[in-house]
């Protein structure tokens, strides 16, 4: 029997909450850096990963959503703490509720960030559409860092700047083309609307308001399935809003897990 080991990850922090990091389709756990650093600072522990096929993680041979859930299971049972929160944006809020109900007694938060439960929530056309701007530019033969970074920019808002931003592009630009493809392919077949009646802890939904995958009104019709979650809205942020407006991010995130988690 193969065993079966953690994914690359990094541990930043003391405490006895643990922040556990869920990157999206693009990306690896370089892009957190600026968020590791504001929760750490408020007195956090945090575990960012490398999903299996990102980063230095190797690529599975059965990527999907329920594979990488039960992987990250297995990471907040190795290095988890007396409390943990599982944050997941974008890929990662649909990996993070799938983590919840594989490991309910180890999970005691969730923040869902910038995602959809899936891409049929958005309707037949927002689906294909998904796909088709993500995988099209690929099959031209175009390079996953040239298909991927007009496409990363465009799901900020029109506003968005700086070196953080400039930080999530450059991240991006190195996820590996096969795990790329498997990932659209993972979240094209997910459906997680039934998970998500079922989550009992603390949730926080916190949108871009000029999101385009993860859209206001799309997440705010996710909280309303999860029973006692809290919804909110950043303004002037896009896809990336920890990033791109990281002051009032921050400023809800750390009140969330201030009143609801410790």
């Amino acid at each position: 029997m193969t065993e079966q080991v953690c994914p690359d990850h990094l541990v930043a922090g003391n405490g006895a909450t643990t922040v556990f990091l869920l990157h999206g389709g693009y990306g690896s756990k370089d892009y957190w850096k600026p968020e590791i650093e504001a929760l750490v600072k408020a007195g956090y522990r945090v575990v960012a990963w490398d999903a299996p096929g990102y980063g230095i993680s190797p690529l599975p041979n059965d990527f999907s959503i329920e594979s990488l859930a039960a992987a990250c299971v297995r990471l907040i049972k190795q290095v988890g703490t007396q409390r943990n929160v599982v944050f997941g944006h974008s890929m990662g809020g649909l990996i993070a509720p799938k983590v919840y109900e594989l490991a309910p007694q180890n999970v005691h938060a969730l923040v869902l960030s910038a995602t959809l439960s899936s891409l049929q929530q958005g309707g037949k056309d927002f689906a294909e559409d998904f796909l088709e701007k993500r995988l099209a530019p690929l099959t031209q033969h175009a390079t996953l860092a040239a298909a991927a970074t007009p496409l990363v920019k465009s799901m900020f808002a029109p506003t968005s700047s700086g070196p953080l931003a400039d930080l999530v592009i450059e991240v991006a630009a190195t996820t590996p083309t096969p795990t790329f493809r498997a990932a659209m392919y993972a979240i094209q077949a997910w459906d997680g609307l039934p998970i998500l009646q079922k989550i009992a802890v603390p949730t926080l939904c916190i949108a871009g308001r000029h999101d385009p995958v993860g859209k206001p009104e799309g997440m705010q019709q996710m909280a309303s399935v999860i029973a006692g979650s809290e919804f909110a809205v950043i303004e002037d942020a896009g896809h990336y809003a920890w990033a791109e407006q990281p002051q009032a991010f921050n400023r809800i995130l750390l009140d969330f897990l201030k009143r609801r988690v410790g």
